[in-house]
């Protein structure tokens, strides 16, 4: 990760002033957070508006000198996983993040980056959908589209959530409005653990799936899963919800596979029961009307 690279010709200029230009942009949003933003005491003899170098260092899990180096505009390799840490970190948002891989060089895998997967005809459809709520989903689990039933079916409103953050099993495992809807809440998140070990098979060494792990890994509840090396396929199933608005639901969960060689499949819960389709009705009544949402 910290490899100088030579940069000979006239690529070097053009390399150099992005570098500058990264260096700069990087101290200028350190020096806008906060620590009590980030949950740390500020003490008696901080000087350095916003956060120190080796703060960010420490909440991204980079080295404290590489990330130095990094300010200091060294041509040091940087990979997607770092700039995602530090985009999370420094809080950046969407047009700040696609900067940050621009001066990077680097594209951004994210969900919440680019969807040409979704087109207007699926999110007319997912629109219509309502009020069975309905997203599409990939095969890690990121959340690409969805309609507004769905955005409140586990309480906390999906439009919310940053894009890049929009993934049922980091929310199922992080997330306190998603893990207080689910009704068997371990038993789901040893599942979703163990279809995604079984998707990540064809996606070994992707930076998106790399990316994804790594934030994941940040919960002992899924690292336990992780480790049992359980492997699911996709299957129909009877699901349970208790929504903070409308009450308990009981769901039928059906994929349709949209592009199965690249796992991408809208999501639908139909009601199993007349009481969780009054129920259903009821949100989507709550929900505010607008097309189908998504990054």
């Amino acid at each position: 990760m910290t490899t100088i690279a030579p940069e000979p010709g006239r690529a070097a200029g053009g390399a150099e002033i992005r570098r500058h230009e990264l260096a700069a942009f990087l101290r200028s949003r350190r020096e806008r957070i906060t620590p009590e933003q980030v949950g740390l005491p500020r003490g008696p003899r901080r000087r350095t508006p916003g956060l120190r170098r080796e703060e960010v260092a420490h909440l991204s899990a980079v080295g404290v000198t590489w990330y130095t180096w990094l300010e200091q505009a060294r041509a040091i390799q940087v990979s997607v996983q770092v700039l995602d840490a530090l985009a999370r970190t420094l809080r950046l948002d969407a047009s700040e993040r696609a900067h940050l891989f621009q001066l990077a060089g680097a594209n951004d895998p994210t969900p919440g980056a680019r969807c040409p997967s979704v087109t207007p005809a699926l999110r007319e459809m997912l629109d219509r959908l309502g009020p069975i709520p309905a997203s599409v989903q990939n095969s890690r689990y990121d959340i690409l589209a969805y309609n507004r039933t769905y955005a409140l079916l586990m309480g906390a409103d999906l439009d919310e959530i940053p894009p890049e953050d929009r993934n049922c099993v980091l929310l199922a495992y992080t997330d306190p409005h998603w893990r207080a809807a689910i009704v068997h809440l371990e038993e789901t998140q040893r599942l979703m653990a163990a279809r995604l070990r079984a998707a990540l098979a064809g996606h070994l060494g992707e930076p998106a799936w790399k990316m994804l792990l790594k934030r994941l890994e940040q919960s002992p509840e899924f690292r336990e899963n992780w480790e049992r090396y359980e492997v699911v396929g996709h299957r129909s199933k009877t699901k349970e919800f208790v929504n903070p608005l409308v009450g308990h639901l009981t769901l039928e969960h059906t994929d349709l596979w949209l592009a199965p060689e690249l796992g991408g499949r809208m999501v639908t819960y139909t009601p199993k029961n007349e009481e969780t389709r009054e129920r259903l009705e009821r949100l989507h009544r709550l929900a505010r009307p607008s097309p189908a949402q998504g990054s």
